[in-house]
């Protein structure tokens, strides 16, 4: 009887403990995630004689379920970071991160990248792309 009584026990014990479990599907949803507006950001063809402001914001939106914090912000090439977000974007929330970088007027391609790293657990960083053509008249 105490052997029917103890397995009993234990069976209501796991049956509770699993219930207060949080599932997969729940911490997924908890989790940030940064989404861009959009993905490239592309100048398109320009002409040495008539160069574009180059001064890039980049619109981003918070669709994970969790708050998303920022850690870092790095760009190649010549291309410096202005601005980020310092506090928590909470979930459906946007924020933008401003970059500029300077075209020297020769016939050239542009490829720029922003990496953004952020708390979210299998993908914490993002790439950010800049692209386009400088061409002479």
């Amino acid at each position: 009887m105490k052997t029917i009584l103890s397995v009993s026990l234990m069976m209501m014990m796991m049956v509770v403990m699993t219930s207060f479990t949080p599932s997969t599907r729940f911490m997924q949803q908890a989790n940030p995630q940064l989404t861009f507006e959009q993905q490239v950001y592309d100048f398109g063809t320009v002409y040495t004689d008539d160069l574009p402001d180059t001064k890039v914001d980049i619109h981003f939106t918070n669709t994970g379920g969790g708050p998303l914090l920022i850690s870092g912000v790095r760009a190649c090439c010549g291309t410096r970071v202005l601005e980020w977000p310092r506090e928590p974007v909470l979930p459906g929330d946007s924020g933008t991160v401003k970059v500029n970088f300077r075209l020297s007027p020769n016939p050239q391609s542009i490829s720029r990248t922003v990496t953004i790293t952020y708390n979210h657990p299998d993908t914490p960083s993002t790439v950010f792309r800049i692209i386009g053509r400088v061409v002479s008249r």
